[in-house]
């Protein structure tokens, strides 16, 4: 039988957006990470989560674990909707995955975001020092709680552990044997977020995205730990609005 797919979107792009948003989840996560951020910036701003197979509203569908056809699918997705000005925006996992929708996009000569945005996430030339796909389900478990967005309660709940874990044991696959290709650097701005007490992201980590760019590269710090984009929710919004802004 045929597996039958649904939308990256949540919702189709509106045509009398002034500026847009695309966002990716990090590990594990969905659509619905970003449910709040329309909410905190100005309305002429399409706030955009992309839904990738396998969470949420796509939890029939098979993870994708190969970078290459997650990203050829998602620029597939996007293109109807880079007729007006965009910023790409990525977490964690999601930061690699925006990084290859971007070249991706210039490889197809499209129109190309006014700013990429990656958070909480190494260079992607950076390989993960403590790689966890490969670890059996008790081990792989623990190891996920040196992630502070995952609840104790969560990681000792048996039938919700069956249900996620292959969607967590995917997106770790796809991060983990992601493999770096050296690309021309981007001629639009690059600025990197992280979180003060993230043990996944160091300042030596984050700061090498500068090699990326040939415009210019900011970094701005946050109070919390890997998911400060929940715990300083407020204070990420009001930066990231700073910088639509400018495009606008």
């Amino acid at each position: 039988m045929m597996e039958r797919t649904q939308s990256f979107f949540l919702k189709e792009p509106n045509s009398n957006d002034k500026i847009r948003i695309f966002c990716f989840p990090y590990a594990g996560g969905g659509a619905s990470a970003y449910r709040n951020w329309g909410t905190y910036l100005p309305n002429y701003v399409g706030v955009y989560p992309i839904q990738i197979p396998g969470r949420e509203n796509r939890i029939t569908e098979k993870a994708l674990t190969d970078m290459c056809k997650l990203t050829d699918k998602i620029v597939s997705a996007i293109h109807p909707y880079l007729d007006t000005p965009y910023l790409v925006f990525g977490h964690s996992l999601g930061a690699k995955i925006s990084y290859e929708v971007c070249n991706e996009l210039r490889e197809k000569q499209d129109n190309a975001p006014c700013h990429l945005i990656v958070s909480g996430s190494r260079a992607p030339h950076i390989p993960e020092p403590e790689p966890l796909h490969h670890l059996q389900d008790v081990d792989f478990i623990e190891a996920m709680k040196r992630y502070s967005g995952m609840s104790k309660e969560f990681l000792e709940n048996r039938d919700l552990l069956n249900l996620f874990l292959p969607i967590f044991r995917a997106d770790f696959i796809l991060d983990e044997t992601y493999c770096f290709t050296k690309y021309e650097k981007f001629d639009f701005p690059i600025t990197a977020l992280y979180g003060d007490q993230d043990q996944d992201s160091e300042i030596d980590t984050v700061e090498a995205w500068s090699e990326y760019t040939n415009t210019s590269f900011n970094k701005k710090v946050f109070h919390g730990e890997h998911f400060f984009i929940k715990t300083s929710e407020k204070e990420v919004l009001a930066y990231i609005k700073d910088i639509v802004s400018r495009y606008v």
